[in-house]
C-alpha cells in the first residue's frame, strides 16, 4: 500500500466526497489542524474536484478514525518543486522535513513524467470542527 490511496463518491455524476488515506503521523499533524494542504498530481480523478466538496481522511491502518474537511481552494502548479516554494512546509507535510526531503518523499508516488503531463495541484481545506 502506498501513502496515498484515493476513491470517490460519485453523486448523480458529481464529486461530493474524495477519502484520502494517511498514515499515522500525516493523520495527527492533520487532526492538530496544523496541516492543510494535500498535494497531489492533478490527474483526472483530481481535475474533478471542485471547492466546497468534502476530503474525508482515514487513518492507516485500520481506518478506524476519520477526519472531515472542506475544500476552500484549489492551486495548480507545474510541479511539486513550484508548489512547495509558495507554501510553508508544515501546511504540506512533517514539519521537520525540508523542500529537499519532501520531493524525494514525492518521487516515490509520482514520477516526472507524470507532473509534466499533468501538473499539480494543492488542494486547501478547512477541518471540521
Amino acid at each position: 500500500m502506498d501513502l496515498y490511496t484515493i476513491s470517490f463518491l460519485h453523486i448523480g455524476g458529481i464529486i461530493m466526497e474524495m477519502k484520502i488515506h494517511l498514515h499515522e503521523d500525516v493523520f495527527e499533524i492533520v487532526k492538530k489542524g496544523i496541516k492543510d494542504i494535500e498535494v497531489r498530481i492533478n490527474d483526472e480523478k483530481r481535475r474533478k474536484l471542485h471547492i466546497g466538496d468534502t476530503l474525508i481522511f482515514l487513518k492507516r491502518p485500520l481506518e478506524d478514525e476519520e477526519i472531515r474537511a472542506t475544500v476552500t481552494g484549489l492551486e495548480y502548479y507545474n510541479n511539486f518543486s513550484e508548489l512547495v516554494d509558495n507554501y510553508d512546509m508544515k501546511r504540506l507535510y512533517l514539519e521537520n522535513y525540508t523542500k529537499e526531503m519532501y520531493l524525494n518523499e514525492m518521487k516515490r508516488f509520482y514520477t516526472d513524467e507524470e507532473q509534466l503531463e499533468n501538473g499539480v495541484v494543492a488542494i486547501i481545506f478547512r477541518k471540521e470542527k
